[in-house]
């Protein structure tokens, strides 16, 4: 019976049940690829949120409790296991499925960031994927005339890459000139972008993209890296763009085009709105979607030494 109703025993607790610890849990996504080395020259989706959360902690005195997962079951025992530590969880990236998130929200708070807007049992605060998206796809088309264009997607457990996914197929349908010219994909990973330019390398010439747009900035320098190996040029051949805006992408040659998520802000609304709800666990679910920049620089074709435009991108 305990088992089934989710039990979760929290022996600090059985006199104090009634008190706050004071501490909020953060559970995200296990570096996906370990081979990759981007990873440790720049700031990534989870270091920003998470300085975010304890900008918003630290106001209030409140600690946090992180912990690094593995999506599917395994992960559901942990958060069940952090559940009985912390006043409410933040959850990052899709770990655990829908209904997995239903019995979690009856035992405390909880708040996606990065989540699917779907979620019928939590709050969600996300960056607006789709217009960032189709920003970026509206930039090659329009100003460079870029028709052929190859995406390499995130992995597909993952809510922000099939948001993602989903707006580059929705914008290529607003602009009928422009064709899929292949797609793979990937873990978010430099390695990704790698293994997806090598298999755009060993077509022929004629059958080449003119444009590769990636579901990150990290696969974005792993396509950069292996076409500047392969002898193909960036952007004189083909223009790469990617998502997020880490800061290595402003030190490449040429420097990355991308669409700007502000991954601190997500981190200081999900927190926000979390405290929110343990102090008032009857508020309504809220979807918070926070609004995305193109960022333009030089891989998509914009003239060197040009200073980098910035364009709100619209929904």
């Amino acid at each position: 019976m305990i088992e089934t109703l989710g039990y979760v025993p929290d022996g600090a607790a059985q006199s104090l049940s009634r008190k706050r610890k004071e501490v909020v849990g953060l559970a995200a996504v296990e570096n996906r690829s370990p081979e990759s080395d981007v990873e440790q020259m720049s700031l990534l989706f989870v270091d920003e949120v998470l300085r975010g959360v304890e900008g918003s902690l630290g106001e209030i005195g409140w600690s946090l409790l992180i912990s690094f997962l593995r999506a599917g079951d395994s992960a559901y025992k942990r958060l069940q296991s952090m559940s009985g530590k912390v006043d409410g969880l933040l959850i990052a990236e899709g770990i655990v499925g829908s209904q997995q998130l239903a019995r979690l929200s009856a035992r405390l708070p909880i708040a996606l960031v990065a989540g699917s807007p779907d979620e019928p049992y939590v709050d969600v605060v996300d960056a607006d994927n789709r217009a960032g998206t189709k920003a970026l796809v509206g930039h090659l088309v329009e100003q460079h005339g870029r028709m052929r264009l190859f995406y390499v997607a995130g992995p597909s457990d993952a809510p922000d890459a099939r948001a993602r996914r989903s707006a580059f197929a929705e914008a290529l349908t607003e602009h009928p000139a422009a064709t899929l010219a292949g797609s793979f994909e990937g873990r978010f990973s430099e390695i990704s972008g790698q293994l997806a330019a090598r298999e755009i390398l060993a077509r022929p010439r004629g059958e080449l993209p003119d444009a590769v747009v990636c579901g990150n900035d990290q696969m974005a320098i792993g396509v950069m890296r292996e076409f500047a190996n392969g002898g193909l040029r960036v952007p004189a051949d083909v223009a790469v763009v990617g998502f997020d805006d880490i800061y290595v992408g402003t030190l490449l040659a040429p420097s990355l085009t991308t669409v700007r998520q502000p991954m601190r802000l997500l981190g200081e609304r999900a927190c926000s709105r979390l405290l929110e709800r343990i102090a008032d666990p009857s508020l309504p679910h809220q979807v918070e979607l926070l609004p995305t920049e193109l960022i333009v620089r030089e891989s998509c074709g914009c003239p060197s030494g040009a200073r980098p435009a910035r364009a709100q991108a619209g929904s």
